[in-house]
C-alpha cells in the first residue's frame, strides 16, 4: 500500500477475550504528519511537551517538546533516540503514569486520565511475582474471566510463550528469559488492547535477546495487539517494529520516521534492511560504521 506524507507546522500547539484482527497503522512525526493504511487510531499525541521543574522553581529541565505521533490499532511501532532523551518519560505520559506539562494525548479515542487495565505495561527489569508459579503469574489478572474460560486461557498463553512444562515452577527456577515469557504471557492473558514495553529484553544476553524479539514478532502476529515499544537498541528496533520513530537529543522530539516495510523475520544483510539502519544511524548523528 502506498503511503503518503504531508507536513505541519512545528508550532505550540476483565474484559472479554476477543481477536483483533491486523491492520495498517500510521503516524506523525515532529514536522510530518503520516498516514499508511486506514484503521481507527490507537495512541495520539499532539505538541505534547514535559519539564520537570528545578530546585527552587530555577533550572527546569525541558525533557519533551513539540512531540507528535499517531499509532493505528494493532500496529507495533517502536521509539528510538539517544540515551536520556526521554523515551521513557514519553512512553510513561502515554500510559497514563506521568503527566505532560502541556499537549494533547489521546489513547483510543480518548482522553488520559491515568493508569488503565486495558492498558498494559510491561518493563525492563521485570515485574512476575516471585512468589507465585507460572500458572499463577498469568492467571493473575484473570479476576474478572469466566472461571470455566479461566483455565483455558492460561494454557492458551502457556503454549504461545514456550513455557509448557513449566506451569508449576517458581520465577527463581526459571531463567532470565524464560521470565520475561511470563510476564508478556501474564499481560497478553489479561486481554489488553495495548501494550506498553520500555527495553523489556535489556537486562537480557545476547542470544536469549535475539530469541526473545523472534517470539515477540510470532505472538503479535498471532495477537495483533498495538505495542509501543522503547529500546536504545536500533536493530532490535528494526527486527521488531513496522515503523521506527527515531527521537532528537533532549529536549526531544520525534525527528524522524522510518518505514520497515519488509518481511519478517527481517534479512539483517539486505540492502534494505542497512539503507533503514544507516538512516536512523544518521538521523542520531552516529555512524552505523563506528558500532
Amino acid at each position: 500500500m502506498k503511503c503518503l506524507a504531508r507536513s505541519f507546522s512545528r508550532g505550540h500547539s476483565g474484559s472479554s477475550h476477543r481477536d483483533h484482527p491486523g491492520r495498517h497503522a500510521s503516524t506523525m512525526g515532529s514536522s510530518t504528519e503520516h498516514a499508511c493504511g486506514s484503521g481507527p487510531s490507537a495512541i495520539f499525541v499532539r505538541d505534547l511537551w514535559m519539564t520537570y521543574p528545578g530546585k527552587r522553581q530555577v533550572d527546569p529541565t525541558h525533557v519533551l517538546e513539540r512531540v507528535n505521533l499517531e499509532v493505528l490499532e494493532g500496529e507495533f511501532v517502536c521509539i528510538v533516540g539517544p540515551s536520556g532523551c526521554g523515551k521513557t518519560t514519553l512512553l510513561n505520559i502515554i500510559a497514563g503514569f506521568l503527566r505532560a506539562s502541556r499537549g494533547e494525548v489521546l489513547v483510543e479515542g480518548g482522553p488520559v486520565q491515568g493508569p488503565d487495565r486495558r492498558r498494559i505495561f510491561i518493563f525492563q527489569e521485570g515485574g512476575v511475582f516471585p512468589w507465585l508459579t507460572v500458572r499463577e503469574n498469568i492467571g493473575f489478572g484473570l479476576d474478572r474471566v469466566d472461571r470455566s474460560e479461566h483455565d483455558a486461557v492460561i494454557r492458551h498463553y502457556v503454549e504461545m510463550v514456550g513455557l509448557s512444562g513449566f506451569e508449576r515452577s517458581y520465577p527463581r527456577e526459571l531463567s532470565g528469559g524464560m521470565r520475561q515469557r511470563v510476564e508478556i504471557a501474564r499481560a497478553l492473558a489479561a486481554n489488553p488492547e495495548i501494550l506498553f514495553m520500555d527495553e523489556p529484553f535489556g537486562a537480557l544476553d545476547y542470544i536469549t535477546r535475539f530469541k526473545m524479539r523472534a517470539d515477540l514478532v510470532r505472538i503479535w502476529e498471532a495477537e495483533r495487539k498495538t505495542i509501543l515499544f522503547v529500546t536504545h537498541d536500533i536493530d532490535e528496533a528494526l527486527q521488531l517494529a513496522g515503523r521506527v520513530l527515531v527521537m532528537s537529543r533532549r529536549p526531544a522530539t520525534v525527528q524522524e520516521v522510518v518505514e520497515v516495510d519488509l518481511p519478517r523475520p527481517r534479512d539483517l544483510d539486505s540492502p534494505a534492511y542497512l539503507e533503514r539502519r544507516e538512516r536512523i544511524f544518521n538521523a542520531m548523528g552516529m555512524s552505523p560504521n563506528a558500532i
